[in-house]
């Protein structure tokens, strides 16, 4: 074509062009990758199409081009060529009069900070936990490497790595670090934008925006934040419109260098229902993980959650504590301040005792938590044996005797009755079961060696 085509021919043929690839690829890919494309310029055979983000360009010249350019050529053979390149401003559905300047497609993108108000941030933000600062979290080796990670990014100037990645189980410490950082950052330089909100929100927000027609002001919105902090990204899980959503707003912001901050209860590797390109990017910043509590560190948090309280604790309750509540750092912080509160609403001093009779209910739910599976699984590690030795018919000592140490520890650390201890031994009979922890309980007093034995196992499976 030697002179340029009218806009409105433009506008007519890439609504067809779009209209078939839209159908070929399905609605989720193209709100996605096909909708922030704006046609520029159609001028001597080639389209010249503009995207926001590097990221974009890249995918849709691998993925989309040569379907484009036959999808063009159909409407108008005269067009042979699709050109895709990197345009960050924010022009949907318009056409310039002029051919725009080619310094522009590969200018870095404006900064966006501020370009949120303040009722903008706290209408998409949720709200930070006041108590959850660097300064109220108690390290220790199972997160220490977490909190370092977590710190740098917060005193960091330029990005150090992205996305910092943190996982870990429930109430092991991974929501208190975020909104540390977020604490941190806008006390830190209030101009930037820090937006901290659940996967779940996110979803949400997303679903709506797609309901209302919104899909722009989304985008616009989430792309325009200096740090972008999501928490347990796993309930996005089989979620293929959310995911795909989530994956171009993570390329945006890391095309333009902005941070990026997730939480999950899995690595982004084992992370189930989670599309293959989205792990990849999860797993390209930094992971890093916070394991289960010692011992060590639950103490420590107890005597730091007791000082800050104000409240002066039994070293013998805080270690209780500590060596019975074993699932997370949320129902031990509850445990304490349940035994506090008690003991001020009667006017008694807390003691060991005391303590017991406030928590039954919830030291009898953590002891329940041992299965004989895990019993099973400790002593055969233990004693050097496999675990179908503890179904087996075997009677040699070197596998009777742990087997027998096994059953006294189900008895003593589950609530299952004899015969279902036995059947889970080999389907033995209960009196097979009441033997094996008479003997147990002989040797242990006869026997040193074997008792502190059976106390290191003890002592392990409660955590």
């Amino acid at each position: 074509m030697a002179s340029a085509t009218t806009n409105s021919l433009i506008d007519t043929q890439w609504d067809k062009v779009s209209g078939l690839l839209r159908t070929e690829i399905g609605e989720a890919a193209y709100q996605s990758w096909l909708k922030p494309m704006t046609v520029r310029e159609v001028r001597d055979g080639e389209v010249r199409i503009s995207v926001p983000t590097r990221f974009m360009r890249d995918w849709i010249v691998a993925h989309y081009v040569d379907r484009l350019s036959t999808l063009w050529n159909g409407e108008d053979p005269g067009v042979h060529t699709v050109d895709i390149y990197v345009q960050p401003e924010r022009h949907h559905g318009t056409l310039p009069q002029r051919k725009p300047d080619l310094r522009e497609s590969v200018a870095a993108p404006p900064s966006n900070t501020g370009s949120l108000s303040e009722a903008d941030r706290s209408e998409l933000s949720a709200p930070l936990d006041p108590r959850f600062t660097f300064e109220h979290f108690v390290i220790g080796k199972p997160n220490e490497f977490a909190y370092a990670a977590a710190q740098r990014v917060a005193d960091a100037a330029t990005v150090p790595f992205n996305p910092l990645f943190l996982y870990g189980g429930v109430g092991l410490g991974k929501t208190h670090l975020m909104h540390a950082i977020a604490h941190q950052i806008r006390k830190s330089d209030p101009s930037r934008t820090v937006i901290y909100l659940s996967a779940e929100k996110f979803m949400y927000r997303f679903i709506r925006a797609l309901r209302e027609h919104k899909t722009v002001d989304f985008k616009d919105q989430f792309r325009s934040v200096d740090v972008l902090m999501i928490d347990d990204v796993q309930f996005i899980s089989n979620k293929d419109s959310t995911q795909e959503e989530f994956f171009h707003t993570f390329n945006a912001l890391v095309d333009q260098g902005r941070q990026i901050v997730l939480s999950a209860d899995k690595s982004p590797s084992d992370l189930e229902g989670i599309e293959e390109r989205l792990k990849s990017r999860l797993n390209c910043g930094l992971v890093a993980d916070i394991h289960a509590t010692t011992y060590e560190l639950r103490l420590g948090i107890l005597q730091s959650k007791a000082e800050h309280m104000g409240m002066e604790v039994p070293g013998k309750v805080l270690e209780f504590l500590a060596h019975k509540i074993t699932s997370n750092v949320r129902e031990l912080e509850g445990a304490l301040i349940r035994v506090i509160s008690h003991a001020q609403l009667v006017g008694r001093d807390i003691t060991l005792e005391s303590s017991q009779d406030v928590l039954h209910d919830l030291l009898r739910a953590n002891d329940r938590r041992v299965t004989i599976e895990e019993i099973q699984k400790s002593v055969s590690q233990h004693f050097n044996i496999r675990v179908s030795d503890m179904h087996s018919a075997r009677r040699a000592r070197s596998v009777a005797r742990p087997r027998q140490v096994a059953m006294y520890l189900a008895k003593q650390l589950t609530s299952r009755s004899l015969p279902e201890i036995g059947r889970k031994f080999g389907g033995r009979d209960h009196t097979t079961v009441m033997h094996a922890v008479r003997k147990v309980e002989d040797l242990r007093e006869n026997d040193a060696s074997f008792a502190e034995d059976v106390e290191l196992l003890r002592r392990m499976l409660e955590g």
